[in-house]
């Protein structure tokens, strides 16, 4: 290279591209153009620091306006991706994801992507929950215990019946809306295939007749026997039901199913109810019910005797009901270590539950047992 030789700038920037875009090295461009590398790195270094041209203040803004517009548009791409998950969910939820996320995008995006008011995120800010959500919270305590104390029996009517006694004002649909929310369903009975029709009874006629709604205590009785698995082999249970108010009356449990057991449960109903007049016991026709001894224990104590029609549970419909709670109350698909675990179960749920707080839609809603004490209260004041 000659001493003194002259490169226009338009050179100087061509030669200095091939080694910073074109990847060249160098020492490659220097051999090539015949150029010290020493020059070279010069060219570099001063075309390196070649201040930027100014903007003047309308590209400025031009640019900060497209570069927010960037960042909406990307902020506005990626928040769905991140809170697809509660996209579809409750604003409380939405606001939860909102407070989890400030760090990271704008809180104005993410109101405008999930449709949200910010007055109303702040405000959750302040007060995570309504005062709705803290009224159903403590309705919910109540609820759950009237539920576990029917056995997870009972639905809203029945729960709510039990919120009203308890002083508490609220909807049925409310309280059906809070136990839907928390699963709380009520166990629904066992489906029974339908017999039309069933063949009469030698033993006694159908006095009963489906006619399950007497109007006075102590006139029609029914009858009926269950079983119960224990790991020591099966407990029977046989129960006498007044139809009136559907209260159990007698109940006997054994580990044998003969007609000791059904006349056990009729002497507790004799001795409980002292009937002054005749009574009719309704039952199926089972051998225990046509024993001997039943039929003459049944004519000493004034007591009629009705059978269904074989085969025909409806016949003795009410008796079923019984056992159908039973079983969804306390023995469904369980199995008892001894019988008399059984018994102290059976007992409580018949004696400590079912007589004195079930509710029934056969009496409006309240017990057996205040509705024989509304009866004979009403008789009194006559």
């Amino acid at each position: 290279m000659s001493k003194g030789k002259r490169y226009t700038q338009e050179f100087k920037v061509e030669a200095v591209k091939q080694i910073t875009e074109r990847g060249y090295s160098v020492s490659e461009v220097s051999e090539r153009l015949g150029i010290c590398t020493k020059t070279l790195y010069h060219w570099r270094s001063q075309l390196s620091q070649t201040p930027k041209p100014k903007l003047s203040s309308d590209d400025q803004l031009k640019i900060a306006k497209l570069e927010s517009e960037l960042k909406r548009v990307t902020e506005e791409r990626d928040i769905p991706k991140k809170g697809r998950k509660v996209l579809c969910q409750q604003s409380r939820v939405k606001y939860c994801f909102i407070r989890d996320h400030r760090n990271e995008f704008s809180v104005i995006s993410m109101c405008r992507v999930m449709k949200l008011n910010r007055s109303g995120f702040y405000a959750w800010l302040n007060k995570p929950q309504s005062d709705r959500t803290i009224e159903d919270n403590r309705l919910l305590k109540l609820i759950k215990e009237f539920y576990i104390a029917s056995g997870g029996t009972y639905g809203s009517p029945w729960i709510h019946q039990d919120l009203r006694e308890a002083g508490e004002k609220c909807s049925v649909n409310r309280v059906a809306k809070i136990m839907r929310q928390h699963n709380l369903k009520a166990q629904i009975g066992y489906k029974r295939r339908y017999i039309k029709g069933g063949k009469p009874s030698r033993v006694a006629d159908n006095l009963l007749a489906r006619q399950f709604n007497p109007s006075a205590p102590n006139q029609s009785w029914v009858s009926d026997i269950t079983y119960i698995r224990t790991n020591e082999g099966f407990l029977y249970l046989a129960t006498v039901m007044d139809l009136f108010s559907r209260r159990i009356v007698g109940w006997s449990m054994d580990k044998n199913m003969d007609k000791q057991l059904v006349i056990k449960a009729l002497l507790m109903a004799v001795y409980q109810r002292q009937p002054k007049s005749e009574v009719m016991v309704h039952s199926d026709q089972g051998s225990q019910y046509g024993s001997a001894d039943y039929l003459a224990f049944m004519k000493e104590h004034n007591l009629v005797p009705s059978m269904s029609r074989r085969g025909n549970c409806h016949d003795n419909a009410v008796a079923e009901s019984f056992f159908a709670t039973i079983k969804k109350r306390i023995v469904r698909k369980k199995i008892y270590t001894t019988r008399n675990d059984a018994k102290a179960e059976i007992f409580n749920f018949i004696e400590m539950f079912y007589n004195p707080k079930k509710r029934h839609s056969h009496t409006g809603g309240i017990s057996p047992a205040k509705f024989e004490e509304d009866y004979f209260s009403e008789l009194k004041s006559v």
